[in-house]
């Protein structure tokens, strides 16, 4: 995207500036959030406040997460060229994408086929060619396609879902929001050691419900 008018840089640079300011630390994960046109992945009608520090609508009463959720997030998770990363919850595409730029293969599921199908189309027409989507559910992850070395749930579990973590590699990380649906949520940080799961608790945030099953059509 080396062909932007000048007030979109400007937009980027205080984009960017804000990030560093909230710490976000890591140059990759930076270069990445610059990368990516977030106003490819919001709604025609927020176009022009895709890069405000807040999440947005998108279709099927989904959100897309705010810029520093996804930065945080992708700074925890610390992914690595050679990683095959597991995401849950595609929705726009996204955290997909920051992901692709940092990652081996990303495989993302998604419960809504709109949802699905239009981010992997969107994905595809930007570039992103190490992004493959799914639709399915979820909670099950994607067996055939693990282990993973990091997981990411972009919705809120209510407990830690097993399967998942049975995808994870041998220092693999997942990071996902825990908490009740209509309460406080945070954001915690799973790591698969040979001894156990070792858990740390990271920031409050906000997400949707992470749902069981593939939703109805829409």
């Amino acid at each position: 995207m080396s062909d932007r008018p000048a007030e979109d840089s400007v937009e980027r640079m205080e984009f960017l500036l804000a990030l560093r300011r909230r710490g976000i630390a890591d140059q990759a994960v930076l270069r990445a959030m610059d990368e990516v046109p977030r106003e490819y992945f919001v709604e025609a009608g927020f176009a022009t406040t895709a890069y405000a520090d807040q999440a947005l609508p998108i279709a099927c009463g989904q959100t897309i997460s705010q810029p520093y959720v996804v930065a945080y997030m992708t700074e925890q998770l610390d992914v690595h060229p050679e990683h095959k990363v597991l995401e849950v919850g595609t929705g726009s595409g996204y955290q997909a994408a920051v992901l692709s730029k940092l990652a081996r293969e990303v495989v993302s599921i998604e419960r809504y086929r709109t949802l699905a199908d239009t981010a992997r189309a969107r994905l595809q027409t930007l570039g992103y060619d190490n992004v493959e989507v799914l639709v399915g559910d979820g909670l099950t992850g994607a067996p055939a396609r693990g282990p993973f070395d990091r997981i990411i749930v972009t919705a809120a579990a209510e407990s830690i879902p097993d399967a998942l973590v049975e995808q994870l590699a041998v220092d693999g990380v997942m990071i996902l929001p825990l908490g009740k649906h209509d309460g406080p949520q945070t954001l915690v940080k799973l790591t698969a050691t040979r001894a156990g799961l070792q858990r740390e608790e990271l920031i409050g945030v906000r997400f949707v419900p992470l749902l069981p099953g593939r939703a109805r059509e829409l």
